[in-house]
């Protein structure tokens, strides 16, 4: 199976289940999506349905036990540990919904760190990281640490760090969950214009009804399974 050439991720069939014998739980049970290059995807659905196994496999942070997962032309089966490292690194952005910020580095270091792991020299990365806070609204909170800041400010660190390598991935978890409505629409209207580049994809796992509108599709996921896809909810 190929995907074709306009496509950013295609699974087919793909499952994944945690543990074995009696107490194994099958999360994923043969998912089939397609992501287009320049769209925004939101995955809904209850709690514990698979969305951030789905995502954690697309990602290449975790493993699919079947079925065929190619992202951005490349089939995670067919690479080394290192090979996904370092395509991981150049290509996605994954903002966790607990944040996950180092606490012992300023907002700016965090937001850094993906470039940095990529080559970029600190002094240029932390001066790249700082443009980017500053297009999330905390452009006067760059040397604060993770504990000087608010949740919704710690989420939107997160943010800054997904983007600020440029991935042609980003993929996000809850994204405005700590967020009030207005940060949130902001926010939003950021990750819009980002999927926007025609080589760009987002997919954000979401139970925030009210950001629904800015996808260009809801797969709307239940036990392990894409059930169906939708289009946005008009205005």
């Amino acid at each position: 199976m190929v995907a074709q050439p306009n496509i950013s991720v295609f699974c087919r069939s793909v499952t994944k289940t945690y543990g074995t014998g009696n107490a194994a739980v099958q999360a994923l049970r043969g998912i089939d999506l397609e992501v287009r290059e320049g769209e925004l995807m939101m995955l809904v659905g209850p709690s514990g349905c698979g969305k951030t196994t789905l995502i954690s496999v697309i990602a290449g942070i975790l493993d699919h036990d079947g079925g065929h997962c190619t992202v951005l032309g490349q089939n995670y089966a067919e690479m080394d540990p290192h090979e996904r490292v370092r395509h991981r690194g150049r290509n996605v952005g994954f903002v966790f919904q607990a944040f996950n910020l180092i606490p012992t580095l300023t907002a700016a270091e965090n937001v850094a760190v993906p470039l940095m792991i990529n080559g970029t020299p600190r002094r240029e990365a932390v001066r790249r990281a700082a443009r980017i806070l500053d297009r999330v609204d905390l452009g006067g909170r760059v040397h604060s640490l993770p504990a000087q800041l608010s949740g919704g400010q710690q989420q939107r660190v997160a943010i800054a760090r997904a983007m600020v390598h440029d991935p042609r991935l980003i993929v996000c978890d809850e994204p405005t969950s700590a967020l009030d409505h207005e940060t949130g629409r902001r926010i939003m209207d950021l990750l819009r214009g980002i999927a926007m580049n025609e080589r760009r994809c987002l997919i954000i796992v979401t139970h925030d009804a009210r950001i629904f509108g800015y996808a260009d599709r809801i797969a709307k996921m239940d036990d392990g399974r894409i059930e169906e896809i939708v289009p946005p909810p008009g205005p």
